[in-house]
């Protein structure tokens, strides 16, 4: 187990925790219930986290210890190399594009994007995999056509000599019943791609084609039937090879729905061959109570650190925001005299010593990055993404003088794709100047996907409210062509404000509540992003993008 840090904080943020509990306890469940949750209290507060640019919320505490989330938002699917000194990740990211950010580190705790490698819409991306095979990074990356009548679901592989790229048309493999590719290697050097279900399917030496069929190789560990799962589904298998053995860790019981589902279990084998044994102690990482901070925890990668100590990434819904979809989490592992290695960290919840030997990488800020932008450099594909974009959608972007202009297209922002991003703060506002031609109409957004979305649009002569994905026509617009609009997300309590000169506000009368945007309500696998859109004919100029968390 990781060492803790002297618990010399929350005393009183502890006790307005338990009043806060206690109160609301009394009101919907009597007594009984407020002592229930005095009991639980322990589980479910935890220490402050740092914070870092914006006041957006970072896991190094600054003290040799870092808290999780280890990057927060969206970032589920964590897929990590390491690659001497350095470390990249990346993760699902859907019908977000360009897409599956490359993300570096030097001590596995601050983070910092470096580029998108992946531009053409292939589908809602899954679960990828990225590796590195004699000098060539890979991306074998799973997708879904969600707009397509069969809704073909296959895997693709691009590659690149450098990890800034230029990255690799995307290449089909045509693995049609299958997901989540995890890419290995035999004791004979051959190639492997390990599949949901328990398969797999061997891979060319060059690794841009299969060989062969697809086989059966591993019957996963199996939970008791009564616990509360979504399902079986055995997905997201990785290979690491450590001692004499190959060790293969799967997820299953679902990625969603009840939080005690997810759950990650591993097992072994001296041949990539088989057979594989299944780890005594499965599973190894599970939800266990509704009271912990970290729900459907599961997706695991094993990594040694900077210093030749084991840790693992893996993601986890944060109790009461799924709307921030799934985070990525670090948790320690420690290898037993047996051969066999366990998870450290418990729920997650308290600070952890952060991996020995880590360096700085150099970037600045030391993790994350500023999402308030000028506009005066191009973001696209890094901060900022289409949603389901049709090919030529970046062509409506043009950057010029600190301003971006956008092309309007579609009726509303269902049917005109909003630029979108991704943040991790329970709380946040974000603002910006807009300004429409005749015809257009735009406003900001908190955005989920297509039929569900929130936000506030203008034209040049009314007001409209986008509530649930539904477009309502409001009063006037006092502001005419150009105003300042701003939108406030308090734990799930939204507001809007707008302005003439970004100085002097007036509330909009009409608030949000949007705790409900989320996959277990509408399915997806996102999360609630921050954007703006640009509807009707002409286009629609942005100005002075300003985030802050709260």
């Amino acid at each position: 187990m990781s060492e803790r840090p002297p618990r010399n904080k929350p005393a009183a943020n502890r006790r307005d925790a338990l009043k806060s509990l206690s109160l609301g306890a009394l009101m919907f469940g009597g007594a009984s219930t407020a002592q229930a949750a005095q009991n639980d209290c322990k589980a479910v507060v935890a220490p402050e986290w740092a914070k870092g640019v914006e006041g957006q919320r970072k896991p190094d505490l600054g003290n040799g210890y870092f808290l999780n989330p280890l990057v927060a938002g969206d970032h589920p699917d964590p897929t990590i190399l390491k690659d001497g000194e350095d470390y990249y990740m990346t993760f699902s990211t859907f019908e977000a594009y360009p897409g599956l950010v490359i993300w570096h580190s030097r001590d596995l705790v601050n983070w910092r994007p470096l580029t998108a490698s992946l531009t053409k819409n292939i589908g809602a991306v899954w679960a990828p995999e990225l590796t590195k095979h004699k000098g060539r990074f890979y991306l074998y990356i799973p997708t879904k056509k969600t707009d397509a009548p069969d809704s073909k679901t296959t895997s693709w592989v691009i590659w690149a000599d450098n990890i800034m790229g230029p990255w690799s048309e995307p290449i089909d493999l045509n693995l049609t019943r299958h997901i989540d590719p995890g890419h290995a290697v035999g004791e004979d050097g051959s190639r492997w791609l390990f599949l949901s279900g328990g398969d797999r399917i061997r891979l060319s030496d060059d690794g841009l084609s299969t060989v062969g069929a697809v086989e059966h190789v591993y019957d996963p560990w199996r939970y008791p039937d009564d616990w509360d799962v979504e399902g079986f589904s055995p997905e997201g298998p990785k290979i690491t090879r450590h001692g004499d053995y190959y060790y293969l860790i799967t997820a299953v019981g679902g990625t969603a729905g009840p939080p005690t589902g997810h759950m990650v279990i591993a097992a072994r084998s001296k041949s990539i061959n088989g057979p594989w044994e299944h780890h005594p102690k499965n599973p190894l990482v599970r939800t266990e109570s509704l009271s912990e901070k970290w729900w459907s925890r599961g997706h695991a990668t094993l990594v040694e650190g900077p210093a030749g100590d084991w840790w693992s990434v893996y993601h986890g819904y944060e109790n009461g925001f799924w709307t921030l979809g799934r985070q990525t989490l670090l948790a320690p592992v420690t290898w037993t005299n047996d051969g066999w290695f366990e998870f450290g960290g418990g729920d997650l919840s308290q600070p952890i010593k952060k991996p020995a030997g880590g360096k700085a990488h150099g970037h600045e800020p030391a993790h994350g990055y500023a999402l308030s932008d000028d506009f005066r450099e191009d973001r696209y594909g890094v901060q900022w993404n289409f949603f389901a974009p049709k090919p030529d959608e970046a062509s409506r972007i043009r950057r010029e003088n600190g301003v971006l202009h956008l092309k309007a297209t579609g009726e509303a922002p269902s049917s005109s794709s909003p630029l979108v991003c991704v943040t991790g703060d329970q709380a946040y506002e974000f603002e910006c100047e807009i300004e429409i031609d005749d015809g257009a109409w735009a406003g900001l957004l908190l955005w989920y996907d297509r039929q569900l979305y929130c936000g506030l649009g203008f034209n040049a002569k009314n007001f409209i409210t986008h509530q649930y994905g539904i477009e309502r026509g409001r009063p006037a617009n006092p502001h005419g062509k150009r105003l300042h609009m701003r939108v406030r997300n308090d734990r799930h309590i939204v507001s809007y404000f707008t302005s003439n000169d970004g100085v002097n506000w007036k509330r909009f009368d009409r608030g949000m509540e949007v705790s409900g945007y989320h996959h277990n309500v509408r399915g997806g696998f996102h999360m609630l992003k921050p954007g703006f859109y640009a509807a009707g004919k002409g286009e629609v100029r942005f100005k002075n993008f300003k985030y802050k968390a709260l």
